[in-house]
């Protein structure tokens, strides 16, 4: 094998040595560099930006300046959520900001530049103009160049034209950035540098850290808009309501409007999903997972088929060489040695040497002094390479192939026979022939190599099935989730490799030369099949397009450039940090540390972060319902009052009522819910389900709370008699607020508690915990004069808590009704809604977790 000159920093007989230090030097100076944006595509100042101007900001800004005007600092405590929220979301995104950096710098594609006749690894943002970089199969072209030197180098431009085809290289021909090597090796000069190539508008549009793009940012968003709408109408009629009906004067008029409207905004649920992001950012961050997507973390908690490749995934990379088995030395011709210089040659001459190859040079260390006077590259089409040799003296020495036996033979023939054989045991099983012209030469119309192929040797290697492959293979079955693996190799030594670790069997294993083409047909077999053989890089992207045509999220796992494909249609592609720059720059997640284990920590990340996000979001959105509702039930109530002369209806509560109800309702609760534990599989229809737990909630909380209201209402005006300008309710009506508010909490800490069903013992502490919370807050005397509270009146507090019973009993029926009226819609027939089904799963796995 070849000296890496990379690695040795050894100089290299070539036409073009490069540029030299000085050339570099004055184009580093004059700003000709390669200079590339930051991975995570926001500075700290936009970050703090985003953070600070936001909608929910803007509407509490106003509601606070309005509490300020009216003198009563202490109804403007909500306001503290400003600062909350922009800092911990300023935070957290600067962590994962930090994370993706130091990710991006291990996982970035390293370019091998030529400069002073030496071949050094540069990191991308070093190159600089004129430069001369050295390219490969599966490396990813850098920035924008001319080719100077090609060895039947094919490019694959479907990144940027969308066409398949490799397209051949030869010297002069332009090659642009953000298309990668599949076959060949060559050289070329780098013409266009950072913003100028191509690759700087790939990168800024790929590697943005970004919550866009996802149904769950997409869902609250059109929640956030229809929130905004009903702010106007509302606040309106509750400032007619206070001011003109109750009379209660401008300041308590104000205050009155502002405490209706603040829960109505849903202040947090957009900081706890951009935390729930982040936060799992940095979580798979520190097990060397880069994420260039951040939506890929929602996309993972939804998928369901996992299509991996067997090398490099449930397979080590390495190999080692166990036998070369000759096929018949009497017709070959050859001796043991002359079969030895063979190999050693093959493997000597291949500039990028794959871990079959360096099997091979590893077992025959010492090539003879032959040069190639033609060469063939290995592509994942065809299946195999080939180099034609002459010796020292010129004297021609052979063409020789090496590839897969049943590509290059009739797989009926003996020696195809016995390489089955051998390859349904789990090795990996190569051909070593010879033919009889130049392996350039184009093969006649219906065959795979050019002209006769002479069987020599059969080349025996062992693989090494990763040791964590079987336990993550047996926590996708217990999630449910299916696993194919699709390889280029031998159908039945893939088979045999993926059996030992309890998948599928080496009889099912399906040879994809087989399969249909049209797309139904092809989804049938691949639904049913789990092992799949020879398969091409078209057929992978086919695969995973058939499988998403049966509405299956799928995610793809590879290493090689013949992943590519498959990686960019997936829904999630997983690269190996090993494999190709290719593949890392289109999948959406690279493992960093190619530990194929790694997979079942993202998933359980992506399931973690949608499943907290819906369960946060049902705790706000039932607050903002019933907001809504009482502000409308009052309104109306109060204009009701004045035209048929019943007692007038003041808006029950100041903005510091409100304030206090959601500290252990919604705002404690809902941050370390956030960051529980949770293995539910997300599924799409994320506004509808939310919507159809937190309306019913809602309008329970809202009509139990206006019903202990109504009957507590001492009527009047709602202010002290002292005056119009007094903002402190009458005794008589700090203790009607007092009881609504008792009914209010009550019912909303019930349903923070069916919320956050299956129980385990952190969550039964954190609803005792807010229980007695509330119970503190409004038995003790300093708190009670604090937040203007009366809990002294019996009478009232007895209908208050009447009323909480029965709001209570509505919601525990509500949450047992709903489920199976949405599973039977969906399913007729079923007896328990898909999400209530897949928490009772969960609740064993995390009964033993903690947040």
């Amino acid at each position: 094998m070849s000296a890496d000159p990379a690695a040795s920093g050894a100089a290299v007989a070539v036409a073009d040595p490069g540029l030299t230090k000085a050339q570099v030097a004055e184009r580093v100076a004059d700003g000709r560099v390669n200079s590339l944006p930051d991975r995570s595509g926001r500075s700290v100042a936009d970050i703090v930006r985003a953070n600070v101007f936001t909608r929910i900001n803007a509407i509490l800004g106003v509601l606070f300046a309005i509490v300020a005007f009216t003198g009563s600092l202490i109804n403007g405590l909500f306001g503290l959520l400003i600062i909350a929220n922009s800092a911990i979301g300023i935070i957290q995104e600067i962590r994962a900001k930090q994370t993706l950096d130091k990710l991006a710098i291990v996982g970035q594609t390293r370019p091998l530049v030529r400069r002073d006749g030496v071949v050094a690894e540069i990191s991308p943002n070093e190159v600089v103009l004129d430069d001369i970089i050295e390219i490969g199969a599966g490396d990813q072209v850098v920035v924008d160049g001319v080719t100077v030197e090609s060895v039947a180098l094919d490019v694959d431009e479907s990144l940027l034209t969308g066409e398949a085809d490799a397209v051949d290289k030869a010297p002069g021909d332009q090659i642009l950035s953000g298309s990668f090597v599949v076959a060949g090796s060559g050289a070329y000069r780098a013409t266009k540098v950072g913003a100028d190539a191509y690759a700087a508008q790939l990168a800024a549009e790929a590697s943005k850290f970004t919550l866009v793009s996802s149904e769950l940012r997409s869902g609250i968003d059109k929640i956030l808009k229809v929130i905004t709408w009903l702010l106007i109408p509302a606040g309106v009629l509750t400032i007619v309501n206070q001011l003109f009906i109750s009379q209660n004067g401008l300041k308590a008029s104000l205050l009155g409007m502002v405490a209706a409207l603040v829960p109505m905004v849903p202040e947090g649920l957009v900081l706890m999903t951009s935390i729930a992001f982040a936060v799992g950012v940095v979580r798979l961050g520190r097990r060397k997972c880069l994420v260039n997507e951040l939506p890929a973390i929602e996309g993972l908690a939804r998928v369901n088929v996992v299509c991996a490749d067997k090398t490099g995934t449930l397979t080590e990379n390495g190999m080692r060489l166990a036998e070369v088995r000759r096929v018949d030395k009497a017709s070959d011709g050859l001796d043991e040695e002359r079969l030895g210089e063979v190999l050693a040659a093959l493997a000597a001459h291949d500039p990028r040497p794959n871990a079959s190859v360096q099997a091979i040079a590893e077992a025959f260390a010492t090539p003879p002094q032959w040069s190639t006077t033609s060469i063939e590259p290995f592509t994942s089409a065809k299946k195999w390479s080939g180099m034609s040799f002459a010796d020292a003296s010129g004297d021609d020495v052979g063409n020789w192939l090496v590839g897969a036996p049943d590509v290059l033979l009739d797989p009926e023939s003996p020696t195809a026979h016995d390489a089955t054989e051998a390859g349904a045991t789990g090795l990996r099983i190569l051909l070593l022939a010879r033919t009889d012209v130049p392996v350039d030469t184009e093969p006649a119309d219906g065959a795979v190599a050019p002209g006769t192929v002479l069987p020599v040797a059969l080349i025996v290697l062992e693989q090494r099935v990763r040791p964590d492959a079987r336990s993550t293979l047996d926590y996708f079955a217990d999630q449910h989730v299916d696993v194919k693996v699709i390889s280029g190799d031998n159908a039945q030594s893939v088979g045999a490799v993926a059996a030992s670790l309890g998948l599928g069997s080496v009889a099912t294993s399906v040879d994809a030369r087989s399969l249909p083409t049209d797309t139904d047909e092809l989804a049938d077999v691949v639904a049913d099949g789990v092992t799949f053989g020879r398969v091409r890089p078209d057929q992978k992207r086919a695969m995973v397009k058939a499988l998403q045509s049966r509405e299956n999220t799928v995610a793809m796992t590879g290493d090689g450039v013949n992943d590519v494909l498959a990686l960019k249609d997936a829904d999630i592609g997983v690269a190996m940090g090993s494999g190709s720059s290719a593949a890392r720059s289109v999948a959406q997640i690279v493992l960093l540390d190619n530990k194929f284990a790694t997979l079942p920590y993202v998933v359980g990340e992506g399931r973690r972060v949608i499943g907290n996000i819906e369960r946060v979001s049902n705790l706000f959105l039932t607050k903002t319902v019933y907001a809504v509702l009482l502000a409308l039930f009052v309104g109306v109530g109060g204009v009701a009052g004045k035209v048929f002369g019943f007692a007038s209806l003041s808006y029950p509560f100041q903005p510091i009522h409100v304030t206090i109800s959601a500290w252990f309702t919604i705002g404690i609760p809902a941050f370390i819910l956030s960051l529980a534990p949770n293995n539910e599989r997300a599924r799409t229809g994320f506004v509808r389900r939310v919507l159809l737990q937190a309306v019913p909630n809602g309008i329970i909380v809202g009509l139990a709370t206006f019903v202990t209201y109504v009957i507590v209402n001492p009527g009047g005006a709602g202010v002290e008699i002292g005056g119009k300008d007094s903002v402190d309710l009458s005794p008589a009506q700090t203790q009607a607020a007092t009881a609504a508010l008792i009914t209010l909490i009550a019912v909303a800490v019930y349903v923070l508690a069916v919320v956050a069903r299956p129980y385990t013992w952190w969550k039964v502490v954190l609803i005792a915990v807010s229980a007695l919370a509330y119970v503190i807050i409004f038995a003790w005397p300093w708190t009670q004069e604090l937040f203007k509270l009366d809990s002294t009146n019996w009478q009232k507090t007895s209908v208050a808590l009447i009323s909480a019973a029965v709001g209570i009993v509505a919601v525990e029926l509500v949450s047992r009704i709903v489920p199976r009226v949405a599973a039977a819609r969906q399913a007729p027939g079923s007896a328990i809604a898909p999400s209530e089904a897949s928490r009772e799963r969960s609740a064993t796995a995390e009964s033993t977790d903690t947040p």
